[in-house]
């Protein structure tokens, strides 16, 4: 009799759904999706691939990706071009005849938003990755890394019907917020054709994030013009870190003889000859133009680029350019707007 009881309250055990933790048995806490279990294993895949190889790695750093943001002092240094300039020390600037900048100490939680461009454009892939799985990937991550400090996460979506809408994702905290977060990148549509206004996307932002927060700006950039005043205002208020989705195909075309392209934005298709090297040359020449008219207009926003290749390890681009902010913090810094992070052209 007990072992039938036994195996009766076991049984009973194993149909009851599992507890919450604290943190998600809150009031408010975000609903989750019929497509958790997808989020749940990109989680968990992540966690073996990326996480564990980034956690021994950036721990020791957490207190110096994000300066700035509390009240206690943590450093001095000298100024170099592009710091914020109301955190120079007139004190010790006068003393040794140098400019010099403050550098504070971050409050241990902080408030990151993901503003995540989920456009046509971001749908392309030369290959078996596209985009749009960088995006999800380097979402999943870093909201991981951040929840797992008790820090809370948040999101604005560009995409989805209707056309070129936004939504927004409230910034909360723990592993369902994160599986909930996930689960809308998966099911939200790419926006339909037509062309991308990254503007609305950041001006979103501008009026949700009220407090100064950390904001990754994730996007092909591919968009129409205007988008660098509304990045620059979200600098000034924000912890701003733009993170550039490329794939090499946009870069230079192989010798594939004729083909047809068509431009995901404006569904227009093109009869081409790769054959031919004066197009290819031509075709390198106009993104070469483009990639310095994206470094210039990340320089005069102030803000870093980290850029992710469809064909590169997301966790050797992380490493990479967390060590380039280190390299920064200790007087090496390069103009703002530096694209870093592991392409593979």
């Amino acid at each position: 009799m007990f072992r039938r009881l036994r195996a009766r309250r076991e049984a009973s055990r194993a149909a009851a759904p599992p507890a919450l933790p604290p943190d998600e048995r809150a009031q408010g806490a975000a609903p989750v999706g019929v497509g958790t279990h997808q989020a749940d294993a990109l989680l968990r895949r992540l966690e073996w691939t990326v996480v564990r190889r980034l956690d021994g790695l950036l721990q020791g750093d957490y207190r110096t990706l994000f300066r700035g943001f509390g009240l206690d002092l943590a450093d001095l240094r000298e100024y170099h071009p592009g710091d914020d300039v109301r955190h120079i020390d007139w004190n010790v600037t006068a003393r040794l005849q140098a400019p010099h900048v403050r550098e504070y100490q971050e409050d241990r939680e902080i408030s990151a938003w993901f503003l995540l461009d989920l456009s046509a454009s971001v749908d392309f892939g030369s290959g078996k990755v596209r985009k749009r799985d960088v995006l999800s990937e380097f979402t999943a991550v870093m909201a991981l890394l951040l929840t797992r400090y008790g820090n809370r996460v948040g999101a604005v979506i560009y995409g989805g019907a209707p056309a070129a809408s936004t939504a927004v994702i409230p910034a909360r905290a723990g592993r369902r917020q994160l599986l909930h977060l996930l689960d809308r990148i998966e099911t939200t549509p790419a926006a339909a054709a037509g062309e991308t206004r990254l503007r609305d996307l950041l001006e979103r932002a501008r009026a949700v994030a009220r407090r100064r927060s950390v904001l990754f700006v994730v996007s092909d950039f591919i968009s129409t013009p205007g988008w660098q005043a509304s990045l620059a205002m979200l600098a000034r208020r924000h912890e701003v870190v733009a993170v550039r989705l490329v794939d090499p195909l946009e870069m230079a075309l192989p010798d594939l003889g004729l083909v047809v392209l068509q431009d995901a934005e404006s569904g227009e298709q093109m009869f081409v000859d790769t054959h031919d090297a004066a197009f290819r040359k031509r075709f390198a020449a106009a993104a070469e133009a483009r990639e310095a008219e994206l470094r210039l207009g990340f320089t005069r926003a102030g803000v870093d680029c980290l850029t992710l290749s469809t064909y590169a390890r997301l966790d050797l681009a992380l490493l990479h350019f967390m060590r380039e902010r280190r390299r920064q913090q200790s007087g090496g810094r390069p103009a703002a707007g530096t694209a870093t992070g592991g392409v593979v052209a």
